[in-house]
């Protein structure tokens, strides 16, 4: 008996400390998800799964990580593994629903919403899914009937009426379609989309006017839209106002630089106004996004015989008739060119196979765009080839209604800054080839420190693995231990500053910064300690601005942190990365002038080359920005060159 109770209490700390170590995996886990790292959250809901797999929550975390990732079928597969643990949790049912509508498996939308709806039967957000992936299935009964019952639980819901609508256009009933977007827009006068459902209407009636007018409160609400401005443009062709049309094509191009309709309706326009060399510029966009595209091969090709040059025009005339060996007009323009480069006997044969057809039609002249003829983008008649073009089908833009925000792989990338120098003990993975980042405060810390911990400055947020994530922890607790068993202060420090480091790594910037609070506050000699405070204090600044959260203060007390570690121990890293908080507060001279002194320590400093470059473009200094990404991609940071190529066009 006493044995027993021995090993009872011998096992009983080990129990709760697995329970209270899988608590905070999914503590941290979740914090990850908040600050969007998900790639670090999948590590530790990995942990989690691995020390108790019958608990649904982290499957179910996990699942909402990849969701945000675009891996909707490793999503899903969690999804499922959740449900089999719980199978009364609506929010499961819903996520696993989104992922499948995600892989455009509506049916299997469907049964998930069904579940989710037998325990929370008012969910809005449920049911108007459902009914949109109804709407998918063209199973517009029962959509419409979904959308009866959703109208009069939830009548002032403007969204349930333009979903209404749509079914009703989908059934071709168009009186139906529009009593529903008025009821909708009545509800909700600020909803771009439906604006944009009611002017799909007026075109397809060809109500120019009518449809200008709408598509003018569509824009206004949604201003980034770029088909938008394609549908206007086309609106205006047909009310000839030219100048219009053109100024849409332009519009819809700034925001969808390879929208095909765009460029293709733009040329024509150009060729029609005699802007021929901008004409030829936006053909040969489109054939370099669709290089077989004869009705644009044919246009450019008459707008390069126009502008001197048959060589190029006879190569595009060849392939289009080498497809359509009776286009007799395109023969006629060939031949046209051949004479013009003295090329007689090529001439005649085209011109012979043109009399023995006997044709009866008038050649020579390229005709005037008509307002009253356009043609569908899969229509491939080449003697439409000088009609507009537009959508096969005018798609509505489905907004499925989701708790789940954010999506980190969709962050601007390209003109993003190179991220602060830290301290960690993950080795740098650097792209800048043979830079290896020291100074002497830091190489004296790690001659205390046992081979393994030692420090090393790096430039980049190190992505952990699953085992890397469980040494970490490892390590903290047993840091966290030492400390509280420390005998003197010195040692107490030491290592305080070690978790303080170990914490950063796994981007738990809070408790990092307040152990090198408590660091500062007993010695406030270390340069270090303020150095790697303000890194974690400047990333959290990060997330909170995206956030809309006022940061001035806790950049102040950055930039104070940084501006105090140069006092004590100047080294190039702490100028560039004042630099870098001097940018978030968008003073560019500053931050100019810091990466200036950086590099006047450090000449091999690529990231510093690389982000002066970008504050001197942002400064309006764009030749002095390129030569510093120039020398930055020579230095090895070769994403520096995709700007430079940027700017320079």
């Amino acid at each position: 008996m006493l044995r027993r109770a021995a090993l009872f209490f011998l096992l009983l700390p080990t129990v709760v400390w697995a329970q209270f170590n899988t608590e905070r995996l999914l503590m941290i886990g979740r914090s990850a998800l908040y600050y969007e790292d998900y790639v670090l959250s999948i590590q530790y809901f990995n942990q989690a799964i691995s020390a108790k797999p019958y608990l649904f929550e982290p499957w179910y975390y996990r699942a909402v990580a990849k969701y945000y990732l675009d891996d909707y079928v490793g999503a899903e597969t969690d999804c499922s593994e959740a449900i089999q643990r719980n199978p009364y949790v609506v929010g499961i049912y819903e996520l696993r629903g989104l992922c499948r509508i995600q892989q455009k498996r509506f049916e299997g939308a469907i049964s998930d919403y069904d579940k989710a709806l037998r325990y929370d039967p008012e969910n809005l957000n449920l049911w108007h899914n459902r009914a949109l992936c109804r709407i998918q299935q063209k199973d517009y009964t029962h959509a419409l009937a979904d959308l009866d019952t959703m109208s009069t639980r939830w009548s002032r819901n403007a969204r349930i009426y333009a979903m209404k609508s749509e079914a009703y256009l989908s059934q071709k009933d168009t009186a139906q379609a529009i009593s529903a977007l008025e009821k909708s827009l009545e509800l909700d006068a600020y909803n771009g989309n439906t604006w944009a459902m009611r002017s799909m209407i007026s075109l397809a009636r060809e109500e120019w006017h009518a449809g200008e007018e709408y598509l003018d409160k569509a824009i206004h609400l949604l201003p980034r839209r770029g088909e938008l401005y394609i549908n206007r443009a086309l609106a205006r062709f047909n009310q000839n106002n030219l100048r219009g049309a053109m100024s849409d094509y332009d519009m819809a191009l700034d925001y969808e630089p390879n929208n095909f309709l765009g460029h293709y309706n733009r040329g024509l326009l150009r060729a029609q106004v005699g802007d021929d060399n901008r004409a030829i510029t936006d053909f040969d966009f489109v054939l370099k996004l669709e290089p077989d595209n004869l009705m644009a091969l044919y246009n450019r090709a008459l707008l390069l015989e126009k502008t001197g040059n048959p060589r190029a025009a006879i190569r595009d005339y060849s392939k289009v008739i080498s497809e359509y060996p009776n286009f007799w007009t395109g023969l006629h323009q060939r031949a046209q060119c051949y004479r013009s480069l003295g090329m007689t006997r090529q001439a005649e044969q085209d011109e012979f196979r043109i009399l023995k057809a006997q044709l009866d039609k008038r050649m020579g002249k390229q005709p005037r765009l008509s307002k009253k003829q356009m043609r569908k983008r899969s229509d491939e008649d080449i003697e439409k080839y000088n009609q507009l073009a537009v959508a096969d089908e005018q798609e509505v833009e489905h907004e499925y209604q989701s708790d789940y925000r954010g999506r980190v792989q969709n962050r601007r990338v390209g003109m993003d800054y190179m991220p602060m120098y830290a301290l960690s003990t993950e080795v740098q993975h650097n792209k800048v080839n043979h830079y290896v980042a020291y100074d002497r405060q830091v190489e004296a810390l790690n001659t205390h420190l046992p081979v393994g911990r030692q420090m090393h400055i790096v430039c980049n947020r190190s992505t952990l693995s699953e085992a890397a994530t469980r040494r970490y922890f490892g390590r903290i607790d047993s840091l966290s231990v030492l400390i509280d068993r420390s005998r003197t202060t010195k040692e107490a420090l030491s290592l305080l500053f070690q978790r303080a480091v170990a914490y950063s790594v796994i981007q738990n910037y809070g408790s990092a910064i307040d152990d090198l609070s408590t660091y500062v506050q007993t010695d406030s000699t270390q340069s270090v300690a303020f150095w790697q405070r303000a890194v974690c204090q400047s990333r959290l600044n990060e997330f909170n601005a995206s956030q809309g959260t006022d940061v001035k203060l806790q950049t102040a007390n950055a930039l104070s942190d940084l501006s105090y570690a140069i006092q004590l121990s100047a080294n190039a890293y702490l100028y560039y990365n004042r630099g870098n908080v001097y940018v978030q507060r968008r003073d560019y001279t500053h931050a100019i002038e810091d990466y200036t002194r950086a590099i006047a320590i450090d000449g091999n400093l690529a990231e510093a080359y690389y982000n002066r470059g970008l504050a001197r473009i942002a400064a309006k200094q764009e030749a002095e920005g390129i030569n510093d990404l120039s020398k930055a991609g020579e230095l090895g940071l070769y994403s520096a060159y995709s700007i430079i190529k940027r700017y320079r066009k």
